[in-house]
């Protein structure tokens, strides 16, 4: 008792000393476990997703199938200078397939001058591929004589089936800023039509994809488009790719073709017809099915079996060398 009451109570104060403490520490820990709490939550439910949909956002811009990429391509102009269609990536393009004899491309293309001088300021251009078989000159009337203001270049059948086969004129595609094709107008269309598409594409903020365009007049959406590659424009059986099948596989599949019919009306084997009549879109997907039948990867049909044509082995995969 004596030593309790000389020391002055320092017992109770070093009890009360180490429960504040105690709490102190608790009351920390409770504060840092709901710390990480949080921050696992806000990551969870906030920055995680945020990221997430950024990620997603940048993956689909880049490579969304839903709108193909524009192939490239080059030709010359009707100045003799080089027309390359990637050079023009980072604007809106209507790239317009027409020919001088076209009367519906001739009722277009007035409005496609208004469009040019309205929007090419905005980052806008419209580009003609005239497909006249008569050399430049025609063209080069026909443009002063309609005063046309925008890039002229002289196609082929290769651009041509670049672009899945353009089979009737006019065939206009609308290009975004980030080199898709967001829409194609097989046959002519106000210009009212293609300025509605045009308006949406120049809203696009940088080359990020537009989701939500929507096509307009009687145009095919990009989701269903159809295009070449470079090996089927430039194939010898032009618009089939045989670029995998080995110099003698080659050889025996035309022969294939030779003794098939083409149902197109020209009376001549589907070989005949894709040589001398690129733009058949009938021979075209004929070839393409004899190949498919010719590499085992498709069953011939009926008629093949009852006239009893030969089935080929499957192609071996051509040698890398």
């Amino acid at each position: 008792m004596e030593n309790e009451q000389q020391s002055g109570l320092p017992v109770h104060g070093n009890e009360e000393k180490s429960i504040v403490n105690r709490g102190k520490v608790l009351a920390g820990a409770a504060a840092a476990v709901v710390a990480v709490v949080g921050l696992y939550l806000a990551n969870r439910y906030w920055i995680a997703p945020l990221t997430m949909h950024q990620a997603q956002a940048h993956v689909k811009s880049a490579s969304d199938p839903d709108q193909p990429l524009a192939p490239d391509f080059t030709l010359t102009e009707l100045s003799g200078q080089k027309l390359r269609l990637a050079d023009y990536k980072g604007k809106v393009v209507l790239l317009d397939f027409w020919a001088t004899w076209c009367g519906p491309c001739r009722i277009e293309i007035p409005g496609f001058i208004e469009l040019q001088n309205k929007y090419r300021d905005q980052g806008f251009t419209v580009i003609g591929i005239s497909m006249d078989e008569g050399g430049p000159e025609p063209v080069k009337e026909f443009y002063q004589d309609y005063k046309m203001n925008y890039p002229v270049a002289l196609g082929n059948q290769t651009v041509s089936e670049l672009y899945g086969g353009v089979y009737g004129l006019p065939t206009t595609f609308v290009i975004g800023r980030d080199g898709r094709i967001y829409s194609r107008h097989p046959g002519a269309e106000p210009a009212s039509v293609f300025e509605d598409e045009v308006k949406t594409l120049l809203g696009a903020n940088g080359t990020t994809e537009v989701e939500d365009f929507h096509p307009a007049g009687h145009a095919t959406p990009g989701d269903k488009i159809e295009l070449g590659t470079p090996e089927e424009a430039n194939s010898e059986v032009p618009g089939v790719d045989v670029s995998k099948l080995t110099a003698v596989q080659k050889a025996d599949f035309k022969k294939v073709l030779q003794k098939e019919q083409c149902t197109c009306g020209c009376k001549f084997d589907l070989l005949k017809c894709r040589l001398d009549d690129r733009s058949c879109g009938v021979s075209r997907k004929m070839a393409k099915e004899e190949l498919a039948i010719f590499l085992g990867q498709a069953e011939p049909v009926a008629s093949h079996k009852k006239a009893g044509t030969p089935q080929s082995a499957p192609a071996a995969a051509p040698s890398r060398n």
